[in-house]
């Protein structure tokens, strides 16, 4: 048996062992990586090379990177734009999440673009009741669209553009590439809005985010009266109170105002006797209450909308976290009441509830509480504080306060170097100064450094599954081009259709690239099929750069499986896609593709 045969029969039964959707596909890969190794196809050093490859260093990498724009709250940032002018309108969100992804992928690349709005997307879909399945294959396609906008919205383009300076002495302009592009990102953003709630699969996920995204409203509401506030109360430079005790600025006979804590603008809770300029007072009661005492003692409010505080319990430096205590807990017994400072320094206790019902008692003067198993804190600090110490065997945390910030505070403290590092990378790889998988590195890495994200945020980040199949299909990939199998295929398609019309032999090097670009890379495809169509195009009269468009549109065509690309493959488990999800809707997609290869690209580069 021939090695091209015998990779034709490997090639089917690897297709049929993902559409029957029974094996872990991460087995499935490397199982594929040690038959090719068994059969002789393929040395054992081949057989492991993905596992060092540039493409899966490039997705790891891009995992810190969108985990850091997460983290920073840029993205929950970006979701706020789009929920604000989407607003209830299914249509409208599709078609602003597929035209900010097809932008974001010109500047930095497929990939790169669905890793970073991944998260975003996910929280979303998730806040506005919807699956995260109807948001996130459109998100991807579009970003296959995108790739097609400009020069270097993916590499297939370049080999295109040298290919075409090598063949006619001249090349493609960077955003003559969009005569093609734009009208595939319009045609499958009208697919997506009107025939995607009948060909999108309609999958749950098996671990959707909670929707936190109006956390502090909830909190406020659950532990304390309907028409109270939290508010944090500043004491301007000058004021007559700074020196003054705490007791003498809050009279226990004033309203309904109750003391919970003094803070300084961090969140972090002061133990010092006296009050000084500059320190907040957090203060709970009514609206009315709280301002006339505020007049009263000339103390100033802070403004939710300018400093971001939302509730008086989240900004962009402190924040809440609730606590459960544990059973056997070393708490049990001891006394807590609102406004205590816990044992760290670095926390107080906003309020103790059991049984769903608050303690009385704001003081330890007036009622400490003996803490019961079961019992509730909400807590409050700084963001890193509340990361530090609500990590205790004592104590069950119910939402982290790394999952609260992300979707409460849009733009946190480490945006702003979290931009910087994004643009730095976005340079590096647009003007090719190093290669993309080093650009990524070096922004991974600079967000771990610049505390964007911690180190054991970036080793959480990665999807695991996507990494190890992507390693195990660069095998498959490397053996059907070493084999000649690639060729074979290309061949026969091209020769039984090259002898025809101009558009039948489009039609064969769009058929051969796009098939082969579910199975392979569309790089590795394009290198295959350049100077295949090259040749016939010479052989027929035709124009190099018809052939060359045709197979830059064909090769973004990776749309039927999850396999075709690693940004088909990070969306498969947030949305809860199975292997055969991706053909349906991108089925159509495909025909229009076709349409465009076939016919557009002779308008615009004539035969």
């Amino acid at each position: 048996m021939t090695e091209p045969t015998l990779m034709i029969l490997i090639l089917a039964a690897t297709v049929a062992i993902f559409v029957w959707n029974k094996i872990p596909v991460e087995i499935a890969a490397i199982g594929v990586a040690l038959l090719l190794f068994a059969t002789g196809i393929i040395n054992v050093n081949d057989t492991f090379a993905g596992f060092g490859s540039q493409t899966v260093i490039l997705i790891a990498a891009l995992f810190v990177v969108a985990e850091a724009m997460d983290a920073a709250g840029i993205t929950t940032w970006m979701g706020g734009l789009l929920v604000r002018f989407a607003g209830d309108s299914r249509s409208r969100l599709i078609a602003l999440i597929m035209l900010f992804t097809a932008l974001l992928t010109a500047i930095i690349s497929v990939n790169g673009a669905v890793a970073a709005l991944l998260p975003m997307v996910v929280v979303l879909a998730v806040r506005l009741g919807r699956e995260p399945g109807q948001l996130l294959m459109p998100m991807a396609f579009a970003a296959h669209a995108g790739s097609l906008l400009v020069l270097t919205g993916s590499p297939v383009n370049i080999l295109i553009f040298e290919a075409a300076i090598d063949a006619t002495g001249d090349g493609i302009g960077f955003f003559e590439f969009a005569l093609v592009g734009l009208p595939l990102l319009i045609g499958t953003i009208v697919i997506a809005i009107y025939l995607g709630p009948k060909l999108l699969p309609q999958r749950v996920p098996e671990a959707t985010p909670k929707d936190l995204s109006d956390h502090p409203r909830v909190i406020l509401s659950h532990y304390w009266p309907e028409e109270h506030e939290l508010i944090r109360l500043r004491i301007p430079a000058g004021s007559t109170h700074a020196g003054q005790s705490i007791e003498g600025v809050l009279p226990a006979t004033l309203g309904d105002v109750h003391l919970i804590s003094v803070q300084d603008s961090e969140g972090k809770p002061l133990t010092q006797v006296n009050l000084e300029a500059g320190n907040y007072l957090v203060v709970r009661g009514t609206t009315t209450d709280i301002s006339d005492f505020a007049l009263e003692h000339d103390l100033s409010v802070e403004a939710s909308e300018g400093r971001g505080v939302a509730c008086g319990l989240v900004s962009k430096s402190f924040g809440v976290a609730e606590v459960l205590v544990s059973p056997r807990s070393n708490l049990i017994g001891t006394d807590v009441y609102p406004g205590m400072i816990t044992e760290s320094g670095s926390l107080v206790v906003l309020a103790h509830q059991r049984a769903g019902q608050a303690t009385a008692g704001y003081a330890p003067a007036t009622g400490a509480n003996a803490v019961r198993s079961g019992d509730t804190l909400l807590l409050q600090g700084s963001w890193a504080a509340l990361d530090k110490h609500t990590q205790d065997q004592n104590v069950l945390l119910v939402d982290s306060p790394d999952a609260i910030r992300r979707q409460t505070v849009p733009l946190g403290p480490g945006a702003i170097p979290a931009l910087v590092i994004l643009a730095a990378m976005v340079i590096m790889m647009t003007t090719n100064i190093v290669p993309a998988a080093v650009a990524a590195l070096l922004a991974a890495m600079a967000m771990v450094l610049s505390r964007v994200v911690t180190i054991g945020q970036a080793h959480r980040s990665m999807a695991w599954q996507t990494l190890i199949l992507v390693a195990g299909m660069i095998p498959l990939s490397a053996a059907i081009t070493k084999t000649g199998t690639a060729t074979v295929l290309a061949d026969g398609i091209v020769t039984l259709t090259g002898g025809g019309s101009p558009y039948l032999l489009l039609i064969g090097i769009f058929l051969v690239t796009a098939v082969l670009g579910q199975l392979i890379s569309n790089t590795a495809t394009a290198l295959i099929i350049i100077p295949i169509a090259l040749s016939v195009a010479t052989e027929a009269g035709l124009s190099p750069l018809t052939v060359l468009m045709c197979v830059s549109v064909a090769s973004a065509a990776a749309l039927l499986t999850p396999i075709a690309t690693p940004a088909n493959m990070m969306i498969m488990r947030p949305a809860g896609y199975k292997f055969g999800d991706y053909w349906k809707f991108g089925a159509i997609i495909m025909a229009l593709y076709l349409v465009v290869a076939v016919f557009l690209v002779p308008v615009f580069w004539p035969f």
